[in-house]
């Protein structure tokens, strides 16, 4: 499952690129024409992330929305054991 939010399960969209040439006609043109139109992709923008879900921490694929508005909270950092050398 390639770049879906596992919160709110935004994926990529299609939609398309329109080249269009001509002037308006509000600036005293003809108005403007359409002259191609090409495919293209919305992706999100998905990071992996550690967060707390259910009582532990888990790695999901969160979108940067769901990640700025709250819907998660990160994980704390694991500390650093220090080991001298023996």
């Amino acid at each position: 499952m390639a770049r879906v939010c596992e919160l709110c399960g935004k994926r990529t969209r299609v939609g398309n690129n329109v080249a269009r040439r001509g002037l308006p006609k509000r600036k005293g043109g003809i108005g403007i024409k359409v002259t191609g139109k090409t495919k293209r992709k919305f992706k999100p923008n998905i990071q992996k992330v550690r967060v707390m879900w259910n009582g532990g921490v888990r790695r999901m694929r969160i979108c940067t929305q769901c990640l700025r508005s709250g819907r998660v909270v990160k994980a704390a950092r694991r500390a650093r054991v220090y080991r001298p050398e023996e």
